[in-house]
Formats: C-alpha cells, sequence, structure tokens
C-alpha cells in the first residue's frame, strides 16, 4: 500500500467476486484472518494510534471484520500501513484493554464477540490534545492507561490515585456546611481567580505542606493542572514567548496544551537528580526558550527528584534570562523515606509558578486545582482565563471547609500510610516474581519504573498487550517521550488504584505475560 493510499484512508479493492480468507461473501469477513480485509489509518486529525483504532472500529462496524476475525500480527500490519510497529502493538493492546478485542496467549488478536456494541473512540478535535491512554486530557486532569475505559481488575496503571478511599462523607459534610453558610452573595456571581475564602485556604494549606511563599491572592483557582497550564501557556505566548522546556519523558498532555497555545516544545532529558540543568542551559541557548515546565519534586514517570544543586542553578538559570520556571507539584505530597520536598517555588515566588490540583490527591472528578503566580504575571494568567475560569463557587467553597477543617490533612496522612504500605508490598511481589528486573524510583508518589532489561527478550508494548489479556492494566514508558524508541524494556507500574490483597496477583499476572513474550 503506498503512502499517498494509507494517508487517505483508502486502498485497492480486492478482485471482483473473490472472498479472501476467512470471508463470509463478498465484501463480509466472517471468523477466520483479516488479512485481506481493509485495513487503514482513518482519514482526519489524530495521532497515528488514534487513526488505527477508529479505522479498525470502521472496519467492524461496516461488517468487514466480524467478531471472532483474527487481525493481522503487529509487524505485518506495520509494514503494510508503513508505520512503526509500536503503534500497532499500542493501538492492539489498548482494544484489548477496552474489551474490543481479545488477546490469549499463543494465539492472534481477535476481534471480540461483543465488539458490535462497543462506541468508536471520538477523534481528537483540531484545536484540542487526544485524549489517550496514559495522557492528561487538556479540560480534565491525568489519566491512566485505560483512559475513560472501564478499568482492568488488577490495576497497575500509573496516574490514578485509590478511588475506594476518596472520603466522601467528609467532602458531603463540607460541601452541606459551606452552603448552609454561604452568602446571597456568594451566590450570585463567581469572582475571577477564585473565592477569596477559598483561595485563602488553598494558600494557607501550601504554606504549611509546600512552604509555598506569597499573599492569599497569588492563588489563582483553575478546574485542575491542565486547566492551569493552558492558560499559563497563553499568557506566556502573549508575552512573546515561543518556546517551553519540558523534560523528556513526562506527562504528554501538558505539551499538547503548550503547543496549542502557540508554544513549541522542546525536550530536555531526566537523570536520577531530576532534569539535565546542563542541557537546559544549552536548549534555551539554542532556541531562546527563557521558561521551563519541570517537576522537581517527584518527576513523572522517571520518579526522581531534582538535587539541591540542580535546583540552584535552574533558579540561578531563570534569573540568567529573566525567565520562569512552571513547576508542576505532581504528587509531591506523597513521599514516604522522609518528609516531602518542599517545593521549589518557596525559593523565588518572582520566578516559579507552581501548579497543583486534588487530582492525585482526591480523584480527577473534583475539577479543582490551582496555580500560585508570581506578581507580574498574575493579571496577565488571570485574564487568559475568561469571565468563569474556575471551579464552581459551590465547589471552591467545600474545598475551603474541607481544608481548614482538617479533613483534607487527615485524608493526605491516611492515604500516605497506605500508599507506603502498598509500595512495599509491590517491591516485594516484584523482587520475587520477576528478580532479573531493575526497580527504579524515589520512595515517593504511585508508580515505579520497572526495566525489563535484564530478561532477554521481552517488548514493553508486548508486554503491556498481553497483561492486558491477563485483566492487568500498565503502561509502556514510551507512552511518555516525546521521541519513543522502535524499541523498550520500561513499564510504568502504578499502584495508586490497586487493592491491597491484588498486589500480589496482579504482579504474578504482570510477570505471567512477561515471561509470554520473552525469548525462550
Amino acid at each position: 500500500m503506498s503512502t499517498d493510499q494509507t494517508n487517505s484512508g483508502t486502498a485497492p479493492a480486492a478482485p471482483a467476486g473473490k472472498a479472501g480468507p476467512g470471508t463470509a461473501g463478498p465484501g463480509t469477513a466472517g471468523p477466520g484472518t483479516a488479512s485481506e480485509v481493509l485495513l487503514a489509518l482513518a482519514p482526519g486529525p489524530g495521532s497515528l494510534r488514534n487513526r488505527l483504532e477508529r479505522g479498525i472500529f470502521g472496519a467492524v462496524g461496516s461488517g468487514r471484520l466480524a467478531p471472532g476475525t483474527a487481525l493481522p500480527p503487529s509487524r505485518d500490519l506495520a509494514e503494510l500501513l508503513g508505520i512503526s510497529r509500536w503503534v500497532v502493538t499500542e493501538t492492539y493492546g489498548h482494544l484489548v484493554a477496552k474489551g474490543f478485542l481479545e488477546a490469549r496467549t499463543g494465539s492472534a488478536t481477535r476481534v471480540s464477540a461483543t465488539a458490535l456494541a462497543g462506541p468508536p473512540p471520538e477523534p481528537a478535535s483540531a484545536g484540542r490534545p487526544e485524549v489517550r491512554p496514559g495522557v492528561r486530557p487538556a479540560s480534565g486532569e491525568r489519566l491512566g492507561p485505560a483512559g475513560n475505559a472501564p478499568r482492568q481488575p488488577y490495576d497497575l496503571a500509573p496516574g490514578v490515585p485509590d478511588l475506594r478511599h476518596v472520603p466522601r462523607e467528609a467532602w458531603l459534610r463540607a460541601a452541606r456546611e459551606a452552603l448552609a453558610e454561604a452568602a446571597n452573595d456568594d451566590l450570585a456571581t463567581q469572582p475571577p481567580g477564585g473565592h477569596p475564602a477559598a483561595r485563602a485556604a488553598v494558600a494557607t494549606h501550601l504554606r504549611r505542606a509546600r512552604a509555598v511563599a506569597g499573599p492569599d491572592d497569588a492563588v489563582l483557582l483553575t478546574r485542575g493542572a491542565s486547566d492551569g497550564m493552558s492558560r499559563i501557556a497563553a499568557a506566556l505566548a502573549r508575552a512573546g514567548h515561543t518556546h517551553l522546556l519540558v523534560e523528556d519523558p513526562s506527562w504528554p498532555a501538558l505539551r499538547d496544551v503548550a503547543a496549542t497555545a502557540g508554544l513549541t516544545p522542546v525536550p530536555v532529558p531526566v537523570d536520577d537528580d531530576g532534569v539535565d540543568v546542563a542541557a537546559l542551559v544549552s536548549a534555551s541557548a539554542r532556541t531562546g526558550a527563557r521558561a521551563a515546565l519541570l517537576t522537581p519534586a517527584h518527576q513523572f514517570p522517571t520518579g526522581s527528584a531534582l538535587s539541591e544543586d540542580r535546583r540552584r542553578a535552574v533558579l540561578e538559570w531563570a534569573r540568567d534570562v529573566d525567565g520562569i520556571v512552571v513547576e508542576d507539584d505532581y504528587d509531591a505530597e506523597f513521599r514516604y523515606d522522609r518528609r516531602p520536598v518542599a517545593a521549589l517555588q518557596g525559593l523565588d515566588p518572582e520566578r516559579v509558578l507552581l501548579l497543583g490540583s486534588v487530582s492525585k490527591t482526591l480523584s480527577p472528578a473534583f475539577g479543582i486545582g490551582w496555580a500560585v503566580v508570581p506578581d507580574r504575571w498574575r493579571a496577565a494568567v488571570a485574564a487568559a482565563g475568561g469571565p468563569t475560569p474556575g471551579p464552581s463557587t459551590l465547589d471552591q467553597l467545600a474545598f475551603a471547609r474541607f481544608v481548614s477543617s482538617g479533613a483534607y490533612g487527615r485524608h493526605l496522612r491516611a492515604a500516605r500510610s497506605r500508599y507506603k504500605r502498598r509500595r512495599a508490598a509491590l517491591l516485594a511481589a516484584l523482587s520475587r516474581e520477576l528478580p532479573h528486573a531493575d526497580v527504579r524510583g524515589i520512595a515517593a508518589g504511585m508508580h515505579a519504573l520497572v526495566d525489563l532489561a535484564g530478561i532477554p527478550g521481552p517488548d514493553a508494548a508486548d508486554v503491556t498487550r498481553e497483561a492486558a489479556a491477563l485483566g492487568v492494566a500498565v503502561a509502556d514508558l514510551r507512552r511518555y517521550l516525546v521521541s519513543p524508541p522502535a524499541r523498550s524494556t520500561v513499564l510504568v507500574v502504578g499502584y495508586g488504584n490497586l487493592a491491597d490483597p491484588r498486589v500480589g496477583e496482579a504482579v504474578r499476572r504482570l510477570a505471567e505475560a512477561v515471561r509470554a513474550v520473552a525469548a525462550p
């Protein structure tokens, strides 16, 4: 198939009157193989993976792929479409996780019996970053590899907190009390930047828990970290910034949000001490970038923390170029070997803008976040949000009550203890089931890196697909790289939303998936 045919979503038709192997008749595929069925990238916007998903959905919806039909091997389909095998294996794995395809060890990937009931994935709109597995959508918060699909029974997906322990009763009590005490004027309008009481409550919490500096009105309330980043990127672009330095690997959706606002993301490598500051300075000089998006407390997905020397060096760079650092305070509340490290913002409040949310501490469903903004950027960031930029006033007041009553602090302490215990159980299970794997990342957050390089053969994409067939959700590190390589041996293993009694069985199944695709 030529590149033009692939990109247009069309291909030469089969000779008239000849049904390929596994077909039930002209134009209709029956259970068998899809080797002669037209599979093409769907036209329109979106990544190659998204377009291939839509192409497969289209083939099933039109009747060309019947339930039970075996799809071509990933290598064959990749060669046919002129794309990387990784795109195909990621697509198959995602559709297996959604129940649209079925995969069994030693057998082909097939269309599931319930496939006809499944809706097609929504294409990414031209002006909005695509919601992809493991990627934070621009209008919401970070999602795990299964995105909005039903979660796997053994959830090793990163980026999802323990949804079983969302403090529902405490939140309902705070909401009732906040509504009962709200003045009539509170219900009339939504103040720009957020309700003063909510901004004060968030500022007080951040001063205590994260050593953040600044007045209450430095806090702007947002719908979440992505919403906050969209405003910051818009303000930077309006001020003449054209590039944004980003960690590589990192959460792709924040890079996408910046690109949508007109900023070109410039990748900077990360190692065990956090972002490589020498490479950051070099990239800044090469591109003219004077803004950087960093995660100093706990880098995702590598699990490193920015060292003290590099913290000082980053701030020195920001002063030298008259720049700004956007600090994504990703799961910084959860550190298990010591107290959480203070926010970088506290060291230079006029050069660092802190971005946070309750996505990791409570749930993305609350839709509450904040940005602590330097004085000279405050008006521009607030103006970028529109007339009603933040969460509803009632939600703001409920969160303020939730924080000021001490309920939020109690929830964080309980969650920290729970994740510390679960992380220890996960590491013990990995040591037992995958003794040759290398587990990396500081004792923090809700995920760890598992490198399978010591085990001959397995590619991370093959492992994630095989694991999905066994009911285990896990992520390939390549999801988070700016330019993913053809091969990877590194998995991102989360434990936030995994029930404690399931840790051992989840890791046992993951090890089974690794052995299934490892070299004999």
